[in-house]
């Protein structure tokens, strides 16, 4: 009797394992699981055009397809590349859009790999996605080869610009609550969810990464390639940001090279720093484009 109690126990042990790896196993594949989408019609008001763009996984060689809108704007007003959050796609992006549309600038919205309609397996958190980031400049540079270029990159996006290493370097570059290495995003969001020791699994899901994605977790760090970006930066985040919490951002602030500035959103968590304060935030990003972007007339 002893002997089948203890068997019991074992079979019963080992199925609660079992089952809670696979939990875990599941629990990665939802957070990296494609964020596709139709996007419908363009917005009217705007002179769009949709582009369609190709990229390489660098992990597996397949091309594949990056889908964006283009608005063009006033000649040698400079052209700013947007970048939308994780599982988010370019529609995100169109109220910044419309603002620097207004002011002048030439503006490309694209979905990054994995989301709305461009093509992708897997989001990876920045990796696969600043191929995409690669090729939409690349595009850009290429379409208007006298103009300056910026971008704009919010938290997923902010990552993937960074991670592409942009050669040549762009002329002005804003990053809006942007984690500084994986390890820091997967700890804080698991311990906003499941409370403040939950970033004790953390190392659960990161293992995950090369079996699942092909890709470690040293290769999902801005924080230490950010002073390869030589240019113009804001940095931008929430005072109250859960996600990347203010001494992430200083700490991304401190690695980045000059010039460079600061901006703490007061009272903004981890959310669309636009919409939060739209007048503090179109003031300062017209001001920090209106100094680099634009070509004095000869």
């Amino acid at each position: 009797m002893k002997i089948f109690i203890i068997r019991r126990s074992i079979i019963v042990c080992m199925i609660a394992v079992f089952g809670f790896f696979m939990t875990v196993w599941a629990a990665g594949e939802f957070l990296s699981y494609p964020a596709h989408r139709s996007i419908g019609i363009a917005p009217t008001e705007l002179p769009i055009q949709q582009i369609t763009i190709t990229t390489k996984n660098p992990a597996t060689n397949d091309i594949h397809k990056i889908v964006g809108w283009l608005i063009q704007g006033q000649v040698n007003q400079g052209v700013i590349l947007l970048l939308h959050g994780v599982r988010g796609d370019r529609r995100e992006m169109l109220p910044r859009a419309r603002f620097l549309h207004h002011l002048g600038y030439t503006v490309f919205l694209i979905d990054l790999p994995v989301h709305g309609e461009s093509s992708g397996d897997h989001i990876t958190f920045g990796h696969n996605e600043a191929a995409g980031v690669n090729a939409a400049l690349d595009f850009l540079r290429s379409r208007f080869p006298n103009e300056h270029i910026g971008a704009v990159g919010v938290s997923l996006g902010a990552a993937s610009l960074v991670l592409a290493k942009p050669k040549p370097a762009l002329d002005a570059v804003v990053l809006e609550s942007m984690f500084p290495t994986i390890e820091n995003a997967v700890d804080n969001r698991m311990d906003f969810y499941l409370g403040s020791k939950a970033h004790l699994l953390s190392p659960l899901l990161l293992w995950q990464l090369p079996l699942r994605l092909h890709v470690s977790t040293s290769q999902l760090s801005p924080i230490s390639v950010i002073s390869g970006i030589h240019s113009p930066l804001l940095i931008a985040s929430g005072a109250v940001d859960r996600y990347t919490p203010l001494s992430e951002t200083q700490s991304i602030y401190t690695a980045a090279l000059q010039p460079k500035s600061l901006w703490v959103v007061d009272g903004a968590g981890h959310v669309d720093l636009y919409a939060h304060d739209p007048k503090e935030y179109e003031h300062r990003i017209s001001e920090f484009f209106g100094k680099y972007l634009p070509q004095q007339p000869s």
